[in-house]
């Protein structure tokens, strides 16, 4: 194996639990004073006091990296969510009636939207890199901004499909970019949080969407112009803004990030080596793109995706309409009616998110939400619509259920890909096809079936089985391997790190004593030493 040893081997019996968690450079610097060893059999013991410090100095150096990416990083999904769901709200503020829409024509210019999202996310995901968060975030942002805002000008339905395309097109690259991007700053058992708490913009835009769109319609007759056109308007104009100061608040990668110091950026980085190894390295080659997609897991993370991502943008899209459907109440309560089940699913995605990472599985909260979220469209399409209280009951169901799929999903195909760019594209294929879900609930939930929508619900009670089973078989199929690998090769050592060295002994029990690094960074979660986060 043509590699040579350019760091000091930060181990110890509890490196694996403590050190990767240190950011002092006293703690470095007293690691290399020590002999140099190989990366298992020579590893130096910390004292309690050390452990504790570096736990401590570790706590610190995320809280950083939490309060400095996360909350901006959430207002932009929350705006972006907004801005593909307001179309709902705008129709029940006069949308269809001042434009003369048909039932179809609502429904293609619902659907257009996420045709052209679901072309550009690969793309995107792949470029995010060349292109660095910094200026490719804030630009796509800008173009996504005017389109909305322009939206509240138009005269005709041919101008409405149009921008609602390019809105689509110009949105593609936000939700899948920043979730693999979070990857690349936390380790395995530290991203479903943050991503949950990434995602809980798109409940907040559930829950609050409705709100606002209600206070901004009460503007009709300003200017000339509808309600409808002022919800378009607004909501533009705050994401022109946003987008306007997100270069000063979106920050690259770890290697490039101007917020940490030199020695924070190294240790963000060793952290992450010690997590996943060189895993998450790798150049482009349109071999990690075949590598992608004859992977199983693709392909079974993509069904996960869309069996919850459906009924996510059905409940988005339509549960105003859906809520109006149950009762005699008013547009302005209809919308008031929808914010308690977001308002629930909140705290369901983040507490899910907590678990999730404390435990270190995800397989198990999939099956539990998607069999919950089964049990709410199974009331929805077989109770009668004369029972609004328990079809109510069944919305705060399905939406408190659906929601933390989404975000341990996202998690889940994080954790199990390695190599930079075959997750990238893995990632992309399971966000174009989760997000065709958009396109199957807006031609589902068909305005000639109010007040039931059977067909809708009975649809996504379909997808929502099919996310259930393919978890189920997911989890199997990867904790089989785990064993598989553990029974072969034994337990794993500490990750592989760029520029190190396992010893001889270990390197034979791996099969990798003839392999370079390029090869064994190639491999990613193929390699002999590496888990799957079950």
């Amino acid at each position: 194996m043509q590699l040579t040893e350019k760091s000091p081997t930060s181990s110890s019996p509890a490196l694996d639990a403590s050190m990767d968690r240190s950011s002092s450079s006293t703690s470095l610097e007293r690691s290399a004073e020590k002999p140099r060893g190989n990366l298992v059999s020579d590893r130096q013991v910390l004292s309690q006091a050390e452990q504790d410090e570096a736990s401590r100095i570790d706590k610190a150096l995320v809280w950083k990296i939490d309060r400095t990416l996360v909350p901006f990083l959430t207002l932009l999904f929350l705006m972006s969510f907004l801005d593909r769901i307001n179309i709902g709200v705008a129709k029940l503020a006069g949308l269809s009636t001042d434009l003369k829409l048909t039932s179809l024509q609502y429904t293609i210019a619902s659907t257009i939207f996420f045709v052209s999202y679901v072309a550009f996310e690969i793309p995107s995901n792949l470029v995010l890199k060349k292109f660095r968060p910094s200026r490719w975030i804030p630009f796509i942002m800008v173009l996504w901004a005017i389109t909305q805002t322009m939206m509240g000008l138009v005269k005709n339905y041919h101008q409405l499909l149009a921008l609602r395309f390019l809105l689509g097109l110009f949105e593609s690259g936000l939700f899948p970019g920043i979730s693999m991007y979070l990857g690349m700053w936390y380790k395995r058992r530290e991203q479903s949080l943050r991503i949950a708490l990434f995602f809980s913009a798109a409940t907040l835009a559930g829950a609050f969407g409705g709100i606002l769109g209600w206070a901004i319609a009460k503007m009709a007759g300003v200017g000339g112009k509808n309600g409808w056109s002022w919800i378009f308007i607004i909501e533009g104009l705050m994401t022109f803004v946003i987008a306007c100061i997100a270069p000063f608040f979106v920050h690259d990668f770890p290697e490039q990030a101007k917020f940490l110091t030199e020695e924070e950026r190294k240790l963000v980085l060793d952290r992450l080596h010690l997590d996943t190894g060189v895993a998450n390295a790798g150049t482009f080659s349109w071999q990690r793109v075949k590598d992608a997609l004859t992977d199983y897991k693709t392909w079974l993370f993509m069904l996960i995706y869309i069996g919850c991502a459906e009924p996510i943008y059905s409940q988005s899209l339509f549960s105003p309409t859906v809520v109006a459907s149950l009762g005699r109440w008013t547009t302005s309560q209809s919308l008031l009616l929808t914010v308690p089940p977001y308002v629930l699913a909140f705290f369901t995605t983040v507490a899910t998110a907590i678990l999730s990472d404390r435990y270190g599985n995800r397989g198990y909260f999939m099956m539990f939400w998607s069999s919950l979220a089964l049990i709410g469209y199974i009331i929805l399409v077989t109770v009668p619509i004369h029972h609004p209280g328990v079809l109510y009951f069944a919305i705060f169901l399905t939406v408190a259920s659906i929601a933390p799929q989404i975000a341990i999903t996202i998690t889940w195909t994080s954790n199990n890909f390695g190599n930079h760019y075959k997750k990238a594209m893995a990632m992309g294929m399971v966000f174009s096809l989760g997000n065709s879900g958009g396109i199957v609930s807006s031609q589902v939930y068909r305005p000639k079936d109010t007040p039931s929508f059977k067909l809708g619900h009975g649809v996504t009670l379909g997808f929502c089985a099919m996310g259930f089973i393919c978890s189920t078989i997911v989890h199997l199929l990867m904790k089989r391997e785990n064993k598989r690998r553990d029974e072969l090769y034994g337990l794993p050592p500490t990750p592989l790190r760029s520029g190190e060295v396992h010893d001889a002994d270990t390197l034979q029990r791996l099969g990798l004593n003839d392999k370079s690094e390029e090869e064994i960074i190639a491999m990613g979660d193929k390699r002999p030493d590496f888990r799957y986060i079950l």
